[in-house]
């Protein structure tokens, strides 16, 4: 029988930091009832051998720089993950002949989560998403969300999509359980609506880099930092809001025939200059960091590592143990850079939003 996760506004986790060498903190918080079906539920599907391979503890180092980057060797995937489908537009129809999440094992699947009422009694929309393990995963609890499998919804970010995003990480106590969304032409191989979500104990840039404010009417940033991009952030009280605000942003780059990555973490307010080390450590909310990118129609894939939603945030699946121990900050930069807008279509392209958003 089909496990039921049923959540609501009170299952949010409100408390969330990160420690710091300068900072400790307390004892982790325990892990709440999404993270052990979660974590449960992807151990005892990796126990009755329903992944592709065996994921085990990866080989990680933290490269020297100032961006922190979180390499990881992980071989079986690059070899044994199935074969990503060949995508030819951001716009691509579903195509029920094609791999889809209605044709997987049904063993595959954790859980179905339903909201249920919100604190002020009222019923939302009904939303029903799936949680299924990813049979390749990058990390720990690699899994995947498939809101109305049955629907058959093509790879294009809905407004609940975002927001069931949103809300399973803030339904998280651990400050390293990530979600993410790879558009069409962004590397990602199945076309049928899903967000990846895993566990990553280490901490990435994203989660504090100072922004600039573009739209504060739509609480819209810019990220300073490498690799250009838009930010979001959103504690509990607002996730309807700006889910529905995230929603506009790529559906006008959808429009607009532009491929992006999306990454959820727990991070920091946004802030336009550093901050005291305790209001970095703050993880109450969510950061939501969107990636204009160039779209990779039938590209060849790089041999280190593939530009998507968790190597633009800073964690990088190397496929190969030469690249994985010779690599720099530097070499990562130089391939991230190859997968980017120039900056004057990105500046051109910032300006259009933050137009598209006042008049929105």
């Amino acid at each position: 029988m089909l496990l039921q996760f049923v959540y609501s506004h009170q299952d949010f986790v409100r408390d969330v930091h990160r420690s710091s060498e300068n900072y400790p903190v307390m004892a982790p918080p325990p892990p709440t009832s999404f993270d052990v079906i979660i974590r449960e539920g992807w151990a005892d599907r990796m126990d009755r051998g329903l992944f592709r391979y065996c994921l085990g503890d990866l080989e990680t180092r933290i490269l020297p720089g100032p961006h922190g980057y979180v390499a990881q060797l992980n071989i079986k995937r690059g070899i044994e993950r199935r074969k990503p489908q060949e995508i030819l537009s951001i716009k691509q129809e579903f195509n029920p002949r094609q791999f889809n999440f209605n044709k997987i094992n049904p063993d595959e699947v954790i859980c179905e989560m339903l909201k249920g009422a919100d604190e002020d009694g009222e019923w939302p929309q009904p939303c029903r998403v799936v949680v299924l393990i990813n049979v390749s995963p990058l990390e720990f609890g690699h899994c995947l969300f498939v809101p109305y499998p049955s629907h058959c919804y093509p790879q294009v970010l809905t407004k609940t999509a975002i927001r069931v995003g949103i809300e399973s990480v803030l339904m998280s106590s651990h400050p390293g359980f990530r979600v993410g969304f790879n558009s069409l032409g962004a590397f990602a191989s199945v076309n049928h609506l899903h967000l990846h979500g895993y566990y990553l104990d280490h901490e990435l840039k994203v989660e504090s880099s100072t922004v600039k404010l573009l739209v504060p009417e739509k609480r819209f940033y810019r990220i300073k930092d490498f690799p250009a991009g838009f930010l979001f952030y959103t504690e509990s009280e607002e996730v309807e809001e700006v889910a529905r605000t995230i929603c506009q942003v790529t559906d006008f780059l959808v429009g607009e025939n532009v491929a992006h990555n999306v990454f959820l973490t727990r991070g920091c307010p946004p802030y336009e200059h550093i901050q005291n080390t305790k209001d970095l450590c703050l993880r109450n909310g969510v950061r939501v960091a969107v990636w204009p990118r160039k779209s990779c129609f039938g590209a060849k894939e790089e041999s280190a590592f593939n530009v998507a939603l968790c190597e633009l945030a800073g964690h990088l699946p190397f496929k190969n143990k030469e690249d994985y121990e010779s690599a720099t900050e530097g070499d990562v930069i130089s391939i991230v850079q190859r997968y980017l807008l120039p900056d004057d279509e990105f500046q051109m392209l910032e300006q259009k939003l933050s137009d598209h958003l006042l008049v929105s």
